[in-house]
C-alpha cells in the first residue's frame, strides 16, 4: 500500500522529499506500534526496552544515566525516570559509583536479561515478516537513511 493509501491523502504531495519526510514519519510510528504490541505482553515500552538493550551491551560492567542518554535511540525519553521504572519491576539496579560518588551506576539485572531473551525471541519472529525485503534492498534502505541523515 502506498503512503498516499495509508494516511488516506487525496493530493499529491508537493514534491518526493516531502513524501519521503511523512512517509519515513508514518514507518516509524508503524515500527514503534508493531514494537509496542511484542513488548507489551513483558510489562516494557519501547524506551525501557531500549535502555535494556544498552545495559545489556555494557554487561557485565554498570553505566551511567548519562551514558544511557548518550547512547539512547529517543533523545527525548526522560532517561531516569525509565530507569527508576526499571528498578521497581527489578529489570535492573543502581549503585553507587566507584569512580564519581555523586553518580549512580545501573546495571541490568538477571530477570532484565531473561525479559530480554525473551523478548529477542519474539522480535526475531517479527522482523521475519521483513524478509520480503531483500538483503540487498535492506543493505541499500540502510545507506540511503545513513546518507539523509549526513545532511
Amino acid at each position: 500500500m502506498s503512503i498516499e493509501e495509508d494516511i488516506k491523502q487525496g493530493k499529491k504531495f508537493d514534491n518526493v522529499y516531502e513524501k519521503l519526510i511523512v512517509n519515513i514519519m508514518f514507518t516509524n510510528g508503524w515500527i514503534v506500534d508493531e514494537q509496542s504490541k511484542i513488548f507489551k505482553p513483558y510489562g516494557i515500552t519501547t524506551p525501557q526496552y531500549n535502555v535494556l538493550r544498552i545495559l545489556r551491551g555494557q554487561y557485565p560492567d554498570p553505566c551511567t544515566v548519562n551514558t544511557i542518554i548518550d547512547r539512547m535511540l529517543d533523545r527525548m525519553s526522560n532517561a531516569s525516570r525509565i530507569v527508576d521504572r526499571l528498578e521497581v519491576k527489578g529489570l535492573v539496579e543502581r549503585t553507587v559509583c566507584k569512580t564519581d560518588r555523586r553518580a549512580k551506576d545501573v546495571l541490568i539485572t538477571e530477570k532484565g536479561l531473561a525479559i530480554l531473551n525473551k523478548v529477542d525471541s519474539a522480535l526475531l519472529l517479527w522482523m521475519k515478516k521483513l524478509e520480503s525485503v531483500t538483503k540487498s534492498e535492506a543493505h541499500q534502505m540502510n545507506d540511503d537513511l545513513d546518507k539523509l541523515r549526513s545532511i
